[in-house]
């Protein structure tokens, strides 16, 4: 039998010391790819070109894409690869706004102070519509949010999904680059640890408890993974 061609791996970059890909992470890993994980902030260099890369994924994290610091901004100026080479990219929450900030856009924190921690209603546009019908699942009625910033569309974007007191909640930039404000990534035990570890910014105005949002959970979790098990194959070409 001839053998089976390995498939190159998906750079994943990370904000904390032990933050994972969470299900992301899994459902590219089921697969065949294997996972590069690097860590900017801790000293990780990222690759001069994704040639030898399928895809890049970057993620969230407490910090903001208008800090200064010099990892911050070299993620920022390092999203050029991705999108000059057309090759998948994929910015969750911080990942989003970075590749909004580095098009030019406005990263901004909510004028009356407002959060979205928990589960938030979800409403795609025409354009996200459209591409619901070629995924062939439609976009989640509520996701989960971890933020207290959000981000303009850039120029040259389409916006796929939009919400209440954040309204951009996912574009896309040519065919294979897309941010989302949400955090589909997030298991279970993500949430319990977000909810326990960060338990202040519970409190912040707009944010749900922690049994609201385990709730959320049980209720709207089923579709989000429906859906991102979709997404990820048409981000990386795998449609099936």
């Amino acid at each position: 039998m001839p053998k089976r061609r390995s498939k190159a791996p998906i750079l994943i970059v990370l904000h904390q010391e032990h933050s994972t890909p969470g299900r992301v992470g899994r459902l590219l890993a089921e697969r065949g790819y294997p996972l590069d994980i690097r860590r900017p902030r801790f000293g990780d260099p990222l690759p001069e070109t994704l040639a030898e890369h399928a895809g890049s994924v970057i993620f969230g994290g407490p910090m903001s894409a208008n800090d200064p610091d010099d990892f911050i901004r070299q993620e920022i100026d390092w999203i050029a690869v991705p999108l000059k080479e057309n090759k998948p990219y994929l910015g969750l929450c911080l990942g989003a706004q970075m590749m909004a900030k580095h098009l030019g856009a406005g990263v901004w924190a909510h004028p009356e102070g407002r959060a979205e921690i928990g589960y938030y209603p979800l409403l795609p546009t025409q354009a996200g519509e459209a591409l619901s019908r070629d995924w062939g699942v439609p976009w989640p009625s509520h996701v989960y949010h971890w933020h207290r910033e959000g981000f303009d569309c850039p120029s040259g974007a389409e916006t796929l999904a939009t919400g209440d007191d954040f309204p951009t909640q996912a574009i896309r930039v040519g065919e294979k680059a897309f941010g989302l404000q949400f955090h589909p990534e997030v298991t279970h035990a993500m949430l319990c640890r977000w909810t326990v570890v960060a338990e202040e910014r519970l409190c912040m105005p707009g944010a749900q408890d922690r049994i609201r949002q385990l709730e959320g959970r049980y209720q709207h979790d089923p579709h989000v993974s429906r859906w991102l098990d979709r997404f990820l194959d048409h981000w990386l070409d795998e449609k099936r």
